[in-house]
């Protein structure tokens, strides 16, 4: 005879989902580059931080909530999505209204990105430093060296690395861990709404549970 349906079925472990792995290394990125590069008394620099804790905080209680409603944890999962979506559109915005480059998917730079799979932000800046670095070299050469004349050509250590390219760098970050962490939402609001659509919510499971034991009785 098969285990009875629980009334209240396991719940939370919420840490595991790549989605909410995902959205966290989002948030701390968030966090570190508002504090760089957006002025911290502007609205800008608490509502995208705000928008980046909310899809981290909105998968932890909506799958902290599914025990006992599968409708609110498909609600909050929503909302997670919702709040990422805008940090997006923040994150366009500040390259477009600023004249900087949004790297196409297949930019060599990105490829990189993705290949290095950061999980942290430390991970995420040391990729910038690197990108900085490997940008200075294509553009200025490697040096120092002599020209026939005696003169001494400027080595790239030498020469001014732009703070502009690095925000760059780390908003094109940015966007690319949130395609991630979007494209998992998407999947998970699916698989949630296709759970509720087939099992129903906490009274559909109850009456099930209710049956189960009266029938038990007989």
């Amino acid at each position: 005879m098969p285990d009875a349906e629980p009334l209240v079925p396991k719940h939370g472990g919420y840490r595991k989902l790549k989605s909410f792995q995902m959205a966290q290394l989002v948030y701390d990125v968030t966090v570190r580059f508002c504090d760089q590069y957006i002025d911290k008394r502007s609205r800008t620099h608490d509502q995208m931080v705000q928008a980046a804790r909310s899809g981290v905080q909105n998968i932890a209680e909506g799958s902290q909530a599914s025990g006992t409603s599968k409708k609110m944890e498909l609600k909050l999962t929503n909302v997670a999505r919702a709040s990422l979506e805008e940090l997006r559109l923040d994150y366009e915005d500040f390259l477009r209204q600023r004249g900087l480059a949004m790297l196409p998917a297949d930019h060599p730079a990105l490829l990189r990105f993705k290949k290095q799979r950061c999980a942290t932000l430390q991970e995420v800046q040391a990729w910038v430093a690197e990108e900085r670095r490997r940008q200075a070299t294509d553009e200025h050469g490697p040096a120092p060296t002599h020209t026939d004349d005696g003169a001494r050509s400027v080595s790239v250590g030498e020469r001014p690395c732009s703070s502009v390219s690095s925000a760059a760098f780390a908003a094109n970050a940015a966007l690319s861990l949130l395609n991630a962490a979007t494209y998992l939402l998407d999947r998970q609001v699916a698989q949630q709404a296709e759970s509720f659509e087939n099992e129903g919510g906490f009274s559909e499971r109850l009456y099930r549970v209710r049956t189960a034991r009266r029938e038990g009785a007989r």
